[in-house]
């Protein structure tokens, strides 16, 4: 790994993961078996009670209002970890990127549909409506203590890197390290899938559009940086295994994948750990 995300509160790659395949392939390894043990192993992975239960429900009627965002908060969730396994983040941090993915637009909720599905533009005061699903899922899941790591991923993922994004206009280091992974794999599912207001982008035309907010100033560097390293073999591959139109649920694809990280994360750990 770049050894500048160390400065933007990445942490050295630990032992377990550079130097011992063995520690994530075991986390993963629930998604190289047939479809319904993978979901009983996610769940046990990432257990959640009733509430809890509760609320992702929420976030799943929230992303089933819409068609075109089927399979959104699924792919979210699979390229987030990826990309947190890449950086060598903590088991609970790859929970909280997990979890993030499924709730971090539930507020939206809240929002009618005459904003959430317009498809010209919206007013002034329509936007102020639609940016406020920050802070109406902030104020859902924040009484819940199991949710509080995720909790910032929720109110924080729409800020930028330059102060100028929303709800708080935090700059740089001050957006939480997980708002800044989550918030690159969201930009680049909402570009590449058709909304009301606009079509779908090709991978392509999305990562030049990413490219081109980081010139701006307004996305992490280091992060996007990442996001291209694992795009074409790691982070498709998951969207392709998250597409829910998909029958078979694409399995070989997720498969793909995991290969396709594990020669990243040997590459990478080369130049960490002794020969």
């Amino acid at each position: 790994m770049n050894t500048d995300l160390r400065s933007q509160g990445v942490p050295p790659r630990r032992t377990t993961l550079a130097c011992n395949g063995e520690s994530w392939y075991r986390l993963l390894q629930p998604y190289l078996e047939p479809a319904d043990e993978v979901r009983n192993e996610v769940e046990r992975e990432f257990s959640m009670d009733e509430t809890e239960g509760i609320l992702f429900s929420l976030a799943m009627a929230v992303e089933q209002r819409d068609r075109e965002t089927a399979g959104h908060c699924e792919r979210l969730a699979l390229m987030a970890v990826a990309m947190g396994i890449a950086m060598g983040l903590t088991r609970a941090n790859l929970r909280a990127l997990y979890r993030g993915g499924y709730l971090h637009d539930v507020g939206k909720v809240g929002i009618p549909d005459s904003i959430l599905f317009k498809p010209g533009p919206l007013t002034a005061e329509e936007w102020v409506t639609m940016r406020s699903h920050t802070t109406r899922g902030e104020e859902i899941c924040r009484h819940m203590k199991s949710l509080a790591p995720v909790v910032p991923i929720i109110r924080h993922h729409h800020e930028r890197w330059d102060g100028t994004g929303y709800p708080d206009g935090l700059w740089g280091e001050q957006i939480p390290l997980l708002a800044r992974v989550l918030q690159v794999v969201d930009i680049y599912d909402a570009l590449t899938s058709a909304r009301p207001y606009k079509r779908a982008f090709t991978s392509e035309e999305a990562l030049t559009i990413i490219q081109q907010e980081v010139d701006r100033g307004w996305r992490d560097p280091q992060i996007v940086k990442l996001f291209f390293a694992l795009h074409k073999d790691v982070l498709t591959k998951i969207a392709q295994y998250a597409t829910v139109a998909a029958a078979d649920h694409h399995l070989e694809s997720m498969r793909e994948s995991l290969v396709n990280l594990q020669r990243y994360l040997s590459a990478e750990s080369s130049s960490l750990c002794p020969s």
